[in-house]
């Protein structure tokens, strides 16, 4: 491994490291022409996180054991790719150059793999995906609705490359930005491509990043920082976690040149001490880009030096916000503090500090290759380029997307989402995480873009996206992310530490059917002074989710408080169980109940005695001809 000391050095290698990867990248072209004759190939097993749990590194054990056995090395290769995407049907298993994708791939299946696809050039029709709506079998990645909408930037090296291998990174362009901006732009070029771009963070703020980036150039100074926020502390979010595992090196490029941008000579990534494979990812970069000479001093032979810290977070979502974030890297508690001064003037250890997140630092590589132009061409008016969403709840296809921005919720939910679990009923979809607001079916042709959301009571936030049906209760919902913010507040200000858990309060009295009218008046003023009032975006943005139920599900709320029932049978305290003239007296349920509070003789219609009741539910979803409901 020799150091690279010019930009052209690094061309070469770019092309020589190209042939390498040649044989996954994959077009209608190579596919066909492999169809007729024997020819390499290689196989991606997705090595992410969620795979990695399904033994998807004993699936890649498998096939290098089958492959050698057979003599097959100089035929097949084999290797680790970060995640697809698709998680809800890993381990998935990619061959090129003929575009097979296999999904839900078990260690077991790799032997008939081997045989009858790599030996004979037949397809393993069982591994294949099954479109939801169509029950057709998909052959190729591109194929499939899932992927069909998508457009991959922040994403567009992850399920490709090998993490683990800098030459595939190279090979994608990896650090040429870097040197593009070394050689042939200023630090001002720099900053202005940003501008153009009209990029904005995708942290959660949307704040432009070229504005970000200037402010903190214009402080002079000799010691600057770099800050990549990596604590990804959304339930259900895992869209940072799956860059750094899937393709570290776009955000260490990121990183060095937006040190180049403002003057600084050192970056830190903070991130959560729960994401260990991104981490050991991000140390194998960091060691690979050094021996390569793409980190640390004089840079592709230039002047400029850049090197890149890991720090680890305790899991506290409030270090999220930049400021908190800051004092946890310092050693200190992790609290925000006001603003101004902000980190740009005023930051870690004191001095100008430019903070964004991971998502946002890997796009800045493509605008920087391709220029401010071209993305533009994506997006709507005010929110250029894409996002990616971690699509999860009650939806068919759980995973990871990448759409342009302007792409609506239905688009999303049903095209690439493939719908609703079961069958069942479209309800609400939340975006932003706890901090978001839950979007009912009357706004699912909104388009996604920072103001759309902000409009209807949500907010984009880093990514997550949960899917909800017709079972769950909209206020078990406001009730279940506000149990979230208030464990999670520093409890540095008294609007979010002290009103946010009277507002729990307030929660808990309405779904134990406790709570009076006077409750409901009180919900949504407090709400509203905790929106306006608290020190930092945790605590602003908390109320959101009660604010948009109350909105947009106000029955819900009305026939919880007045008429002690929970529509959606989910809150136990408001729930009972009644037993029908459709028994038949098969006792099942008798004999399931955990409490023993059913009683009836053999082909009898049986009784429920609703004070030893616990409304657990095992006789509802036991019975065999639908006899008890619930009410």
């Amino acid at each position: 491994m020799v150091k690279v000391k010019s930009f052209e050095e690094l061309e070469k290698l770019n092309k020589e490291f190209s042939k390498i990867l040649a044989i996954k990248k994959v077009s209608r072209e190579t596919e066909l022409a492999s169809e007729n004759k024997r020819c390499k190939r290689f196989v991606s097993v997705c090595g992410g996180t969620g795979c990695k749990s399904a033994d998807s590194y004993k699936i890649l054990e498998n096939f290098k054991n089958n492959i050698n056995k057979l003599e097959l090395d100089n035929e097949v290769e084999v290797a680790i790719t970060g995640c697809f995407g698709f998680c809800e049907k890993g381990p998935i298993v990619h061959i090129t150059p003929d575009n097979t994708f296999y999904v839900s791939v078990k260690p077991d299946d790799v032997l008939e793999i081997v045989n009858k696809h790599l030996l004979k050039g037949e397809i393993v029709e069982r591994l294949l995906y099954v479109e939801p709506t169509l029950q057709k079998k998909v052959k190729r990645q591109d194929e499939m609705s899932f992927y069909k909408k998508q457009l991959r930037i922040a994403l567009r090296n992850c399920g490709l490359i090998n993490p683990e291998n800098i030459k595939e990174a190279i090979a994608e362009k990896a650090y040429m930005a870097l040197g593009k901006a070394l050689y042939k732009m200023t630090a001002d070029d720099v900053i202005k491509i940003i501008l153009d771009s009209s990029l904005r963070g995708r942290g959660g703020g949307g704040f432009p990043t070229g504005k970000k980036w200037s402010f903190a150039k214009q402080y002079d100074n000799s010691e600057k920082y770099i800050i990549c926020n990596a604590d990804e502390g959304d339930p259900g979010a895992f869209m940072d976690r799956s860059i750094l595992e899937g393709d570290p090196h776009s955000v260490l490029e990121a990183m060095a040149i937006a040190g180049y941008a403002i003057g600084a000579k050192e970056g830190n990534i903070y991130i959560r001490a729960e994401y260990p494979l991104a981490v050991e990812r991000l140390y194998k970069a960091i060691d690979d880009a050094h021996k390569y000479g793409l980190l640390g001093s004089n840079i592709l032979g230039t002047d400029f030096s850049f090197d890149i810290n890991i720090k680890y977070g305790a899991g506290a979502f409030v270090c999220g916000e930049e400021t908190a974030l800051i004092h946890s890297i310092e050693g200190n508690r992790g609290e925000p503090t006001n603003k101004p001064p902000f980190p740009a003037e005023r930051g870690l250890w004191g001095k100008p500090t430019c903070v964004n997140n991971v998502e946002t630092l890997a796009i800045v590589p493509a605008i920087i290759n391709n220029g401010a132009n071209w993305f533009n061409t994506i997006g709507t008016n005010t929110s250029k380029g894409t996002k990616v969403f971690a699509l999860a709840g009650k939806i068919n296809n759980v995973g990871l997307v990448e759409v342009p921005m302007g792409t609506t919720l239905r688009e999303i939910i049903y095209d690439i989402g493939g719908g609703i679990k079961n069958g069942r009923k479209f309800k609400a979809v939340q975006t932003g995480g706890p901090s978001g607001g839950c979007i009912p079916a009357s706004h699912l042709d909104i388009s996604i873009d920072y103001e759309s959301l902000t409009s209807i009571g949500s907010m984009m936030g880093s990514g997550g996206m949960i899917v909800m049906d017709e079972d769950n209760c909209m206020v078990d919902i406001a009730k279940f992310y506000l149990e979230f913010t208030v464990d999670e507040s520093c409890g540095k200000c008294t609007p979010c530490r002290i009103g946010n858990k009277r507002l729990l309060e307030i929660l808990t009295r309405i779904t134990e059917g406790k709570a009076t009218e006077k409750d409901l008046d009180n919900l949504k003023e407090l709400a509203q002074t905790i929106k306006d009032t608290s020190l930092c975006g945790l605590g602003q943005t908390a109320p959101n989710p009660i604010l948009s139920t109350l909105e947009y599900f106000w029955d819900e709320y009305v026939a919880h408080v007045r008429e002690k029932r929970c529509p959606a049978g989910v809150c136990k305290n408001l729930l009972s169980f009644e037993i029908t003239d459709k028994c038949i007296g098969c006792t099942k349920c008798s004999r399931v109940c955990p409490t023993s509070c059913i009683s009836g003789k053999v082909k009898e219609k049986h009784i429920i005695f609703q004070d030893k009741c616990i409304k657990c539910g095992t006789c509802y979803s036991s019975c065999p001809v639908g006899a008890i409901i619930r009410k």
